[in-house]
């Protein structure tokens, strides 16, 4: 920090607790830097830092014009540290030319430009892995007891986040994230885990009791047990993924999608089951509405995968079957004709944020009369306030309630886009644009009155602000919307999948 004019009165205090705060450590100098012990952290600072236990200190004055440097980083070896000025122009430049390769000039820019350095501040260069979001337990109800650990991969909105980052410039990451999304398919037994570790693993839930939490929100957590759920949506978002990886880039390889075949495969045979729903209800798994249609989604992304590979050994007839007797019963049992709109699961009348995919995975047009009419009920009685509603109402086993989702919140925005309201859109869009953070980052969830709720900065409400705002860019061209909608995208050339080998 520089002191710009006057006299700055600068305390520092760094103190590492290891162990999620179990544990505390102490110092060593060596080479002019500072080591703790037990924890591959170093400090290096032109100021009289002193160990004092656990913590380093220092109190210093600083004159107009003076600046003060402190250098964190991880490692075990010893050496002088790197010359903290080069380290952050290069750091600067770095971030700068990133964000430059992108040419987006359209609807909110700014925002979208800023929402793509999100996505890639929680992105892991080493696997290509995109983080939920970069903390733990932050409460989705101060003080109460729904507190999840985010610093996990989900899968969904794979084929989003691809769309995304190619559309805004960022080609490499969005291959990257392809291959590290094949490889989970790859090393996991059906059903596949909807969430993994940036290294690809699974985890295990515990809880932290020697911690209060945010604003004494407990329990805080580690892991996520999410992880041993079985969501059926987790397979749509997958092979909509592989599509549009294919039709961006012609890349597939013929053993990549025969990976991804047996995916469909699988979702051809067990369509008819229940799963745990995309929202993670913990309790019996039931027959939602959501989970079917992405479910659809996997069976139709499939079957077009097999016609632009020119694939003639993949089972299309059945699983063009199983794909329409499937929607048949979605339009049945999932559209509740006295609720006048479609429905969290089969057999209730309780409503589904998530619904609002629909037309944005195209099972069904915005502006068919049923979608209007769920889009209409969700806006009248999930709202809490301007702009801002809740993903469900209905009894999800834990106590107190939970804020707006802004996932679903911009997701309305591309829904209204699809359904000709484009005005209406805009200024919820705009609305929206005010809860932003000073640095216009979002968290996961807004209470009515504007406080941040859940974990932060959230991927997933940034990648659907990018995807309203494209929406909204698109929305004078109805053939661009519709081709950003539709994930129809120029094909190139298919490539012919090799037989397998003889057995």
């Amino acid at each position: 920090m520089t002191a710009e004019r006057g006299v700055v009165r600068l305390m520092v205090r760094i103190t590492p607790r290891p162990g999620f705060g179990a544990g505390a450590t102490g110092w060593t100098q060596v080479d002019g830097r500072w080591h703790a012990s037990g924890v591959p952290l170093r400090v290096g600072a032109d100021l009289p830092l002193v160990a004092d236990g656990a913590a380093l200190t220092a109190e210093v004055e600083l004159p107009a014009g003076r600046t003060a440097t402190i250098l964190l980083d991880y490692g075990d070896a010893a050496g002088p540290a790197p010359d903290p000025t080069g380290l952050l122009d290069r750091t600067c430049r770095t971030w700068r030319d990133w964000s430059g390769r992108s040419d987006y000039a359209g609807f909110a820019a700014e925002a979208v430009r800023r929402s793509a350095l999100v996505l890639r501040g929680v992105s892991f260069d080493e696997t290509g892995a995109l983080l939920a979001a970069a903390t733990t337990a932050l409460p989705e109800e101060i003080g109460g007891v729904r507190n999840w650990d985010y610093r996990f991969t989900w899968h969904r909105d794979a084929s989003l986040l691809l769309l995304a980052l190619f559309r805004l410039g960022h080609a490499e990451e969005g291959r990257r994230y392809l291959h590290f999304l094949l490889d989970i398919c790859a090393t996991q037994a059906d059903p596949i885990a909807p969430l993994v570790g940036i290294h690809g693993h699974t985890t295990t839930e515990r809880e932290l009791p020697h911690l209060s939490g945010y604003a004494d929100s407990r329990p805080v957590r580690t892991g996520n047990e999410a992880a041993d759920q079985v969501q059926f949506d987790t397979y749509g978002h997958i092979l909509d993924a592989a599509l549009v990886y294919q039709q961006l880039t012609g890349d597939l390889t013929g053993d990549q999608w025969r990976l991804l075949r047996r995916h469909v495969d699988t979702m051809a045979r067990r369509w008819r089951e229940p799963d745990h729903g995309t929202w993670e209800i913990r309790g019996p798994r039931r027959h939602y509405v959501n989970s079917k249609v992405m479910t659809w989604v996997c069976l139709d992304r499939g079957i077009r995968l097999a016609d632009l590979l020119d694939d003639r050994a993949a089972a299309v007839d059945s699983w063009r079957q199983a794909r329409d007797d499937l929607r048949a019963e979605v339009l049945d049992r999932g559209y509740d004709d006295a609720a006048g709109s479609f429905v969290l699961a089969y057999g209730c009348t309780d409503l589904d944020a998530s619904l609002l995919r629909i037309p944005l995975v195209g099972f069904l047009p915005a502006d068919d009369p049923r979608m209007l009419a769920t889009i209409d009920r969700i806006r009248q009685r999930l709202a809490i306030g301007p702009a801002l509603i809740r993903r469900y109402q209905a009894d999800d086993g834990l106590p107190g309630e939970e804020g707006a989702f802004l996932l679903c919140s911009f997701e309305l925005v591309s829904a209204l886009v699809l359904a000709g309201e484009r005005d209406s859109a805009r200024q919820l869009f705009n609305q929206l644009s005010a809860y932003a953070g000073p640095l216009g980052f979002y968290s996961e969830q807004l209470a009515g009155d504007g406080t941040a709720l859940g974990n932060y900065p959230q991927a997933f409400t940034h990648l659907a602000l990018i995807e309203a705002a494209l929406n909204l860019d698109a929305a004078g061209d109805r053939d661009a919307l519709h081709t950003w909608a539709e994930r129809a995208r120029p094909v190139p050339a298919g490539r012919p999948v090799p037989p397998p080998p003889p057995t």
